[in-house]
């Protein structure tokens, strides 16, 4: 006979595994419809989950994927919450925001005077 898969309340395991602050905060999120578990949708906190699970979820702006690997028994530190699962998140390369990134930032005062002897200078009918 085959041993019963050990499993946990979805909302539970979201909180010990430390990607949402609280329980009630867990179970928020997956109320609303935003986890989904093996690519299906679910609306249900108390939803069992176990070891080999894929879970699909939005993380503040970034969409998580992650490989349930242990149900784990407490809300313990960092490291123990880290060998719960396997991340499975695409990496995406963030490009920084810095509109305007090419330039230097604003001219100083010589750079405008500069320009301005520069459009002084040139042929009008120049099509450079």
């Amino acid at each position: 006979m085959s041993e019963a898969r050990p499993t946990i309340r979805l909302d539970k395991w979201l909180w010990h595994a430390r990607f949402f602050k609280s329980r009630s905060i867990a179970a928020g999120v997956v109320t609303v419809g935003k986890v989904r578990v093996d690519s299906q949708p679910v609306s249900k906190p108390a939803r069992a989950v176990g070891p080999g699970d894929v879970l699909t979820f939005i993380q503040a702006s970034e969409t998580r994927v992650v490989r349930i690997l242990s149900c784990g028994e407490r809300r313990g530190p960092a490291p123990e919450a880290q060998a719960l699962y396997e991340d499975l998140t695409p990496v995406v390369e963030k490009r920084p925001y810095n509109p305007g990134g090419d330039r230097k930032g604003r001219p100083t005062k010589k750079d405008r005077r500069d320009m301005m002897t520069h459009r002084a200078n040139r042929d009008p009918f120049d099509l450079e």
